[in-house]
Formats: structure tokens, sequence, C-alpha cells
């Protein structure tokens, strides 16, 4: 297993987040679509395990970058099942893998 970072920004409130999580070695290998899956798995099991949450996905991309490899660039709409119409929210989402600190 591998550690990763997600940095998520609100689309509405321009709030920022960064999220730590672990996944596949070769994670970064495989669709941007399939990224942004085990980091969602890992919101709703881990960060938010009482109350479902959704997302739509709208895009999803993979750019080489010279330190950290690749960065999963995506956009989308997350959705807490609780009250899906009033918790929904606009986001962009960077996922690269965590450098040592």
């Amino acid at each position: 297993m591998a550690e990763y970072v997600a940095t998520i920004i609100d689309g509405e409130s321009g709030g920022e987040g960064r999220y730590d999580f672990e996944g596949p070695d070769d994670l970064l290998n495989q669709t941007p679509v399939r990224v942004v899956r085990t980091f969602m798995e890992h919101v709703d099991k881990d960060l938010f395990p009482r109350q479902l949450v959704d997302y739509e996905l709208n895009a999803a991309f993979k750019s080489p970058h010279k330190q950290l490899g690749s960065v999963i660039t995506a956009m989308g709409i997350m959705i807490f099942e609780a009250d899906p119409e009033h918790d929904r929210f606009a986001f962009m989402m960077m996922i690269n893998k965590k450098r040592g600190e």
C-alpha cells in the first residue's frame, strides 16, 4: 500500500481540504475515474462512516508531474444522502502520491 493525498476545493465557498488516504502502489497507473473512486470509498467509509456520500463526476484526467509522477484532477458534485437537495457541492480535486514530510 502507498500513501496518497487528495486536495479538494469547494466550488461555492472556495474552502480547501487536504485528505491523506492509502491505496494500491500502482493506483496512479489506473484510470483517473478509478483513482477518484478509490478516494471516494475512503471518504464514504472513513471520513463520514454514518452517512452515505455519493458523487457525480463531470471530468477526470491525469497529468504528468516531474516530482510527483502523475496528478489526477477531477471535477464534480459531492452529494450527502442525509439531505441530497441541500447537501450538494461542486468540487475540484487533485490527487497525487504523498511526498515525504
